[in-house]
């Protein structure tokens, strides 16, 4: 199963910070099993936002020089409330460092304003074939995709 976290694109400031949204339908297939009567998005899946939303910052910000980027680390995780279906949940990503290898995040996100996660995430860049250059073309079509996708979700 794809987990794609990012609606929307709504603030994206080159190099500095972007803020992005996902609204969560009753139609998500992971709410069935978390948890059944109580239907919440997970909380990994809440730092998987951020990281996602962080991520399309390095893209937009590197001009999608890399193909792969990964969470290294993250730290002081705070979960705050639930999101529940229905909920319009926005995450916001605050660029302290972007390199061409490593980049490091304050993220947090919100519904209707009221914290819900927080995090610092450290973040690390690179293409496939940087391990076995006989990999670029699986880098070329990742990035093409990662390309589309900003796009269809106004990040670029």
């Amino acid at each position: 199963m794809r987990f794609i976290l990012l609606d929307k694109v709504t603030v994206l400031e080159v190099g500095r910070k972007i803020t992005a949204v996902k609204a969560l339908s009753l139609a998500e297939e992971y709410l069935a099993d978390h948890f059944p009567g109580f239907p919440v998005l997970p909380g990994v899946l809440m730092v998987e936002g951020l990281l996602q939303t962080a991520a399309m910052l390095v893209r937009v910000t590197n001009d999608f020089r890399q193909s792969m980027i990964v969470l290294q680390e993250a730290t002081n995780v705070k979960y705050k409330s639930f999101v529940k279906p229905g909920s319009l949940l926005r995450m916001e990503a605050q660029a302290k460092v972007i390199n061409e290898r490593s980049s490091t995040f304050v993220g947090a996100g919100y519904v209707d304003e009221q914290p819900i996660v927080e995090a610092r995430l450290r973040l690390r860049h690179f293409n496939l074939a940087d391990e076995n250059p006989e990999w670029a073309r699986q880098d070329e079509h990742i990035i093409q995709e990662m390309k589309r996708r900003a796009q269809l979700i106004g990040a670029c």
